[in-house]
């Protein structure tokens, strides 16, 4: 019996060294051999904030962009209806393009839609035609524009959000006759 003792004792003590070895072999500043966060999420950390940073600057320039096009646009509106004297199936086209860009302007500027709907966003001076509605359009369209280009990507501009607000309203009115 004293056999079985001592070789139980034995065992033991031989699988508490090797716990012990195990222990040892690993770093100190490790569990379980795996380094703690903070030795390897620092380069990551970096890495994420350059990739975030690189994803700010390239949504700030098609932000500009699409302020450019939309002013393209309304211009080429502009000319159009000075030739032709009416909207043509295209340009109600480019309309409706415009409307997409303007809404999406102002989704990234962090306007909502809820402003749709606001009697608070007046029309300068209602356009009793298209003319002036076009005219109107255009003046509007670079003031958003210029409103863009004054801004940074870290900034929300109240005025370039009430300046989409009313591009909508004269789209609309362009589309439907009314504002």
């Amino acid at each position: 019996m004293f056999s079985i003792f001592s070789r139980s004792i034995l065992i033991l003590v031989f699988i508490a060294f090797v716990v012990a070895y195990a222990d040892a072999q690993s770093d100190a500043t490790t569990r379980g051999g795996v380094p703690p966060k903070d030795d390897y999420s620092t380069g990551i950390q970096e890495s994420l904030a350059k990739q975030r940073i690189e994803r700010e600057k390239k949504d700030f320039a098609e932000l500009l962009s699409r302020g450019e096009e939309t002013v393209k646009i309304s211009d080429e509106l502009e000319k159009s209806f000075a030739q032709n004297n009416q909207l043509s199936v295209e340009d109600r086209k480019k309309l409706d393009r415009l409307e997409k860009l303007v809404k999406k302007i102002r989704a990234e500027i962090g306007g909502s839609d809820d402003d749709d709907d606001d009697e608070s966003v007046e029309l300068d001076n209602k356009p009793l035609s298209v003319g002036n509605a076009l005219k109107s359009l255009q003046n509007n369209t670079s003031k958003l524009v210029g409103e863009l280009k004054k801004t940074t990507r870290h900034t929300v501009s109240v005025v370039a959000v009430e300046s989409s607000n009313l591009l909508l309203r004269v789209v609309r009115f362009l589309r439907v006759g009314k504002s």
